[in-house]
């Protein structure tokens, strides 16, 4: 049995090039950048032992290259999946098109139940 350890929730957008994967980058970056699990060096739990959830969600998510968004996840076993979400902005006066994606990180270690004591 697993145990979810955090979730961590961000947003990244692409304002002029409609790059759906750079804006989904960045909200797991944003995400990311909320967070510090000490566990690791407080309980010598090695980081292998993590489970990686993400879900991006975009307007296009077939525009989306889910393997490529692992690399940019710096620990754990990363699975990475992709829903319909986030947010197109057209501006009319320049016909371009802001991108916003929403990202939640999830992270899971095997249950840890009765493996600590309280001194």
């Amino acid at each position: 049995m697993e145990q979810r350890i955090i979730i961590e929730m961000g947003m990244g957008n692409d304002l002029h090039g409609m790059d759906y994967q750079k804006a989904a980058r960045r909200a797991i970056e944003d995400a990311i950048r909320h967070s510090t699990l000490p566990i690791f060096e407080s309980t010598g739990l090695p980081h292998t032992d993590m489970r990686v959830q993400v879900t991006v969600a975009v307007q296009e998510p077939d525009k989306i290259d889910p393997e490529a968004l692992k690399s940019g996840l710096p620990r754990g076993q990363a699975e990475v999946s992709v829903t319909k979400g986030g947010l197109n902005i057209p501006n009319p006066e320049t016909g371009e098109t802001a991108v916003v994606a929403t990202a939640a990180v999830e992270a899971f270690l095997p249950s840890q139940a009765g493996k600590w004591v309280q001194t």
